[in-house]
């Protein structure tokens, strides 16, 4: 147990889309499950979060319409609102996610405060892969970074790229992996909803994402065109973004429309993907694949690609198979041979299911994070029992 006491946590984070809100949104709760007060402070009610939960609060985030003003001014509605919960609630600290704008909003927030709130930013991806790339952006991200008290990445080759593209080589950056709830991520007995979608006889492939184009979205069509080829397969595609269009199209020019489904946006993701054989993940940038860690607690392997935290995820041989990024031969051909051994399938699903509830458990994670804030409070280590992730 830990010896300090309860903490008083203010949490920012995009509330409707993407992976850090998912992971941002299922911290919380894990933490207030824990004791801990949690504040989710956004422009709306993050989607995950949904029924009443003990000890989670939330504040809406108003932004003026004053007519002076050309664009509305979220980011410093953001940062006043920071400020005023964190007045009102007394917060211990705030934990952003994204370094723009949050954790300068937060900074912001810090100096109308006081220096006894702390502020905890994670970095998630695409704040450094894609717009530290922008000159225009890059002095403000590397602002927000140095004046953290604590700054921490989902990923080892995050943190790489974060040192190179800002030219930040001493501020400590700690690796705090995505996690998911094992109490909802598990292998589902789904029959009745896969035979929906495909025959006992039919392999079902699965790709989900936003549809942007750094998933390589066409890619997964080649790669499924290419095993369907081969064997009689499924392909069952869910998210929406600006690609699924173009994804559409491909695939009736391809003459395959009748072997594809299309379920839109899921929020009980566990559910749909237990029906699948296979996870498609050839993205081109992937600071960490959450949703490759979500199939692997639901038992269902990986063919993706060496992009980014991906292999720090997927062992390649073992939980799934990597390719090149655009080798689509080679994730068909990796797709083929391991839907076609029994033995080999069995083998990866073992590795899948034990990865994700060992090496990727929730319990850990959390207290990871908990280690964080009290170190930034200059409280002692957290003393706590050893975390147990086992079944």
């Amino acid at each position: 147990m830990s010896l300090n006491r309860p903490l008083k946590i203010g949490i920012t984070c995009y509330p409707s889309l993407g992976g850090s809100g998912v992971v941002a949104t299922e911290l919380g709760k894990l933490l207030a499950e824990k004791g801990h007060e949690i504040h989710f402070i956004t422009h709306s009610m993050p989607f995950r979060l949904g029924k009443f939960h003990r000890n989670i609060y939330y504040h809406e985030v108003e932004v003026s319409d004053y007519y002076v003003f050309r664009y509305p001014p979220y980011d410093l509605s953001l940062a006043s609102k920071m400020n005023q919960v964190a007045r009102l609630q007394k917060l211990d600290l705030l934990h952003v996610h994204y370094a723009v704008p949050h954790a300068i909003c937060a900074i912001l927030a810090k100096q109308m405060a006081g220096d006894d709130l702390k502020v905890v930013t994670t970095l998630h991806g695409t704040d450094i892969t894609v717009l530290a790339q922008d000159e225009t952006l890059k002095d403000i991200i590397r602002l927000g970074i140095r004046q953290s008290d604590a700054v921490t990445a989902v990923s080892r080759d995050l943190i790489r790229e974060t040192r190179e593209l800002l030219d930040i080589h001493e501020e400590q950056i700690d690796l705090t992996y995505n996690f998911v709830d094992k109490r909802i991520y598990y292998p589902r007995e789904c029959t009745d909803l896969r035979n929906d979608y495909a025959e006992p006889h039919e392999k079902i492939l699965m790709h989900i994402s936003n549809f942007r184009p750094v998933k390589r979205t066409q890619d997964v069509v080649d790669v499924f065109a290419k095993v369907n080829a081969q064997m009689p397969t499924k392909l069952v595609l869910v998210g929406e973004g600006p690609d699924l269009p173009k994804i559409q199209t491909k695939i009736q020019a391809m003459g395959l429309s009748h072997r594809v489904h299309f379920l839109g946006k899921q929020d009980d993701v566990a559910q749909v993907i237990s029906i699948a054989d296979l996870l498609l993940l050839p993205s081109e940038k992937e600071s960490f694949g959450l949703v490759a860690l979500e199939a692997m607690a639901c038992g269902v392997p990986t063919i993706g690609s060496m992009a980014g935290g991906i292999p720090e995820l997927v062992q390649h041989g073992q939980s799934g198979f990597l390719s090149p990024i655009g080798n689509t031969d080679d994730m068909a051909a990796n797709a083929i041979r391991l839907l076609s051994d029994e033995k080999l399938y069995a083998d990866f699903r073992e590795a899948c299911l034990h990865r994700a509830r060992h090496d990727f458990c929730n319990e850990a994670i959390t207290a990871q994070y908990e280690d964080i804030y009290y170190r930034v409070l200059g409280m002692p280590a957290n003393v706590r029992a050893a975390v147990h992730c086992g079944e």
